[in-house]
């Protein structure tokens, strides 16, 4: 009972609790529909009991906020109900249509206790925010921005964006290493939440990270290891799916459910349902560009080993004819060279001899008028009479020995013009040698040189340094004149065959 103090009436605190209680009773008889925003579930497993946090939210601001209260009993049979109809449990930051009573304890103060919540509305309130976003995407022209990119050629350097302990990433990882043809992946993880009130924050900061070094790889996946609609309420968030939309690489996802697509994956480069399709994809992409790689190679092998076997046939051909020339040059030159030698041997055998022979003949007239001054001496003698016979003996002897000392200078002489003519001669046969010795080393080099030069001339060597032949129609292009727009080039480099088609020429002008 209140008291009275001062013409004051006074009620203790329960009472004014107890009055408050009674008048919402008596106020709120039974149930009603609420919708609001589960901010936080607040579950105690120990007793099973449910303390959610509801708010109200007007352009992103709480402008309500009141507790609530689910009983063990009822968030069991709630919560088999959201796994039946979302297969997904009730959880934090979904929207909800709830029934409820007020309930007002002394000691709690105010809140809802909750005895439904209807799944099919959350499951709408999903609808309406992926259909929310797609419009805005639409509106703003970002719908195919992500589809109309030009991937790469191959795509194998792959940033993914996942959970390190998630059951798609290691499904994805299995069937990617584990492929038959033995492709090379490189991927690298940027880990990130995939569900929950934060996991569309989470996958923009990490593709803002990705964009950083997006010089490094080819495409973006996410992966998702499975999970129902609920769980997918970050993939239609608007920030997000713009991001997506906006990235300049492809962006792949494999979110790993088989219905109602969300936003993420309908604005994405391309979307598998399952992690493991997503890698068979990436692997189908590698093999397609693979295979006609490999047979185009085959093709360029064999074609170029014919023609180079065909090719280093004529060169040796070639080289064989051209030895022979050669051979048969040199050893005409040498033949000549001998011949020359031998005539000039002979020459100078004969000067020898027609030197001898003049001096033969010298001496012999010099004999030939020694014997008629003599005679003459003698006659001399005879007539002038004994009286002078001892004189003219004495003049014959002197003549004698004038005509013996002449005899023995003119022999002397003739040696020494002999011993210089054969000095002269040999002097002569050694430096013909020598001319003859360097004239052969000079050819043989010649030679020598002439073949390492048809050696450096065979077209395989000219490729192994880096050359390349370009033919057209099997004839060499020497210039633009022989690659008429649309004409097909085979270009010859050292491991194969490169084949091409003109799309124009452009001629360049001479200084």
């Amino acid at each position: 009972m209140p008291e009275k103090l001062n013409d004051r009436t006074i009620f203790t605190l329960s009472e004014v609790a107890a009055s408050i209680r009674k008048t919402l009773a008596d106020r709120y008889t039974s149930t009603f529909w609420v919708k609001a925003e589960m901010n936080k579930l607040n579950l105690y497993p120990q007793s099973g009991h449910c303390y959610p946090d509801l708010v109200e939210k007007t352009d992103g601001k709480i402008v309500a906020e009141l507790r609530s209260t689910i009983w063990k009993e009822d968030f069991q049979r709630i919560n088999a109900s959201f796994m039946n109809v979302l297969h997904e449990p009730l959880k934090s930051g979904i929207s909800i249509l709830l029934c409820a009573r007020i309930s007002f304890s002394p000691l709690h103060g105010l809140s809802l206790a909750i005895i439904d919540i209807d799944p099919s509305y959350s499951l709408g309130e999903l609808e309406r925010e992926k259909q929310q976003t797609l419009e805005m995407l639409r509106k703003e022209g970002l719908f195919l921005s992500n589809k109309s990119l030009v991937p790469a050629v191959i795509i194998k350097r792959i940033a993914v964006i996942s959970v390190q302990t998630s059951k798609g990433f290691s499904d994805f990882r299995k069937v990617i290493d584990g492929n038959g043809w033995g492709y090379r992946f490189f991927y690298m993880l940027f880990p990130s939440l995939l569900q929950g009130e934060h996991a569309a924050e989470a996958m923009i900061a990490q593709l803002k990270r990705i964009e950083k070094v997006r010089h490094h790889f080819d495409a973006v996946a996410i992966i998702r290891g499975g999970g129902g609609d609920v769980g997918l309420s970050c993939y239609n968030d608007y920030n997000l799916a713009r991001e997506i939309a906006m990235f300049p690489l492809p962006v792949i996802t494999g979110i790993g459910h088989s219905t109602n697509e969300t936003v993420a994956e309908m604005i994405s480069f391309k979307n598998a349902i399952t992690p493991t399709e997503l890698a068979d994809y990436l692997i189908q992409k590698f093999h397609n560009f693979s295979v006609p790689v490999q047979r185009a190679c085959d093709v360029i092998i064999n074609r170029f080993a014919a023609r180079m076997k065909d090719e280093k046939l004529r060169m040796l051909n070639f080289a064989r004819y051209f030895k022979s020339v050669t051979l048969a040059n040199l050893a005409a030159g040498r033949g000549n060279l001998q011949q020359e030698f031998r005539v000039l041997a002979q020459q100078t055998v004969r000067l020898f001899q027609v030197s001898r022979a003049n001096h033969s003949l010298i001496l012999s007239e010099l004999r030939k008028n020694a014997m008629s001054e003599i005679s003459a001496g003698n006659r001399q003698i005879s007539q002038a009479g004994f009286s002078f016979k001892k004189d003219v003996l004495s003049l014959i002897s002197h003549a004698a020995w004038r005509v013996d000392g002449n005899l023995s200078q003119l022999e002397k002489a003739a040696r020494r013009s002999l011993s210089a003519d054969q000095l002269r001669l040999e002097e002569a046969v050694h430096g013909l040698r020598q001319q003859t010795t360097r004239f052969i080393a000079e050819e043989n080099h010649t030679l020598n040189m002439i073949e390492k030069n048809v050696d450096l001339m065979n077209p395989v060597n000219l490729l192994n340094r880096g050359y390349s032949i370009t033919l057209a129609g099997g004839r060499v292009v020497r210039d633009i004149s022989g690659a008429r727009e649309g004409a097909e080039l085979k270009t010859l480099v050292s491991d194969g065959e490169i084949i091409s088609i003109v799309k124009n020429t452009h001629k360049t002008e001479q200084p």
